[in-house]
């Protein structure tokens, strides 16, 4: 198709994923798409994995923003999921055979005394069936062939965790409740929700999993795969491209003179500066040049981007 952009596009998609479809499967619908539709061949990327049976917020990083991919994987992520009581499956999910039952059934009341037990720093054991390896394989082919796995505990962060609003009746026993968590990286939702049942005296298992917010990025930021597909058969992609800093709306902008630039695109060290020490965004003009850290007056790169000085 003609009239396309002869250089690979960079910045970020954010995918409302469907349930069923994995990250990778994501990113090869872009890639699929990109190829329909007469692009240029693009690096794609995404920005932090999310399983075959949860939906929501995928960033899929393109060109350039695949080099910050990494930053979005050590980044915090909130989630809305859906805990049922009384039956917990080997999967922790609805996947699984069930392994255990209980009768028991708390009350909203007894859910909200037990979650700052699950609030702050907290140690956590892995899902089986989740993609950690064991001796280099997979936690879950281990699993799935009849291997007892035997995961560490590891610690990681909840920033917060609370009943979403209206979701259940007050003094009733609960089937299920729907919560919400802000966490760190490596946090395993199934595993909250396993260890959230057994507090409570029951056990259970995740019945929904959403992303609702990944790094930056928010659920209302997402699209659908078919209006990814008919946008870019229509207007092109480039209306639906956030731009490459959107994955790093926590760091300070750099602003560079040409000469600087020139520098800074060879490798070279800038000393002098009289910012604070940290990582900045370095740009010249509007177009990011590179990510780098200043220490004592002193920036060096941390990761350079190769962007046109005019955007397109």
């Amino acid at each position: 198709m003609s009239g396309r952009a002869p250089t690979p596009l960079s910045g970020w998609l954010i995918l409302d994923k469907p349930k069923g479809m994995g990250s990778t499967q994501g990113v090869s619908a872009v890639k699929r798409v990109l190829r329909q539709n007469g692009y240029a061949k693009t690096k794609v990327g995404h920005g932090g994995t999310l399983d075959p049976l949860a939906e929501g917020v995928l960033p899929i990083a393109l060109g350039e923003a695949t080099k910050l991919a990494g930053r979005m994987l050590d980044s915090d992520k909130i989630y809305a999921f859906t805990v049922a009581f009384g039956e917990e499956t080997d999967t922790l999910d609805t996947e699984g055979p069930v392994i255990a039952t209980s009768d028991v059934r708390p009350s909203l009341a007894e859910v909200e005394a037990v979650l700052p037990r699950f609030t702050g720093a907290i140690e956590q054991v892995p899902p089986a069936y989740s993609a950690l390896k064991i001796d280099g394989q997979r936690a879950y082919d281990l699993a799935r062939a009849g291997e007892a796995v035997e995961l560490k505990s590891r610690s990681v962060v909840i920033h917060s965790l609370s009943p979403q609003p209206n979701s259940s009746p007050q003094g009733e026993a609960l089937e299920s409740i729907t919560l919400i968590a802000h966490v760190s990286k490596g946090t395993y939702i199934r595993s909250l929700a396993r260890d959230i049942a057994h507090a409570l005296g029951t056990c259970g298992h995740v019945t929904y999993l959403r992303r609702i917010k990944a790094g930056p990025f928010l659920q209302e930021q997402a699209i659908s795969l078919d209006f990814m597909e008919e946008t870019a058969k229509g207007r092109g992609l480039e209306h639906l491209l956030l731009p490459l800093e959107a994955g790093l709306d926590d760091i300070p902008a750099l602003s560079l003179d040409q000469t600087s630039a020139q520098a800074v695109r060879q490798g070279r060290v800038l000393s002098g500066m009289p910012h604070p020490s940290g990582l900045y965004l370095a740009k010249l003009g509007a177009v990011p040049v590179a990510l780098m850290e200043i220490t004592e007056g002193t920036a060096t790169v941390v990761r350079g981007f190769n962007l046109p000085d005019v955007a397109e």
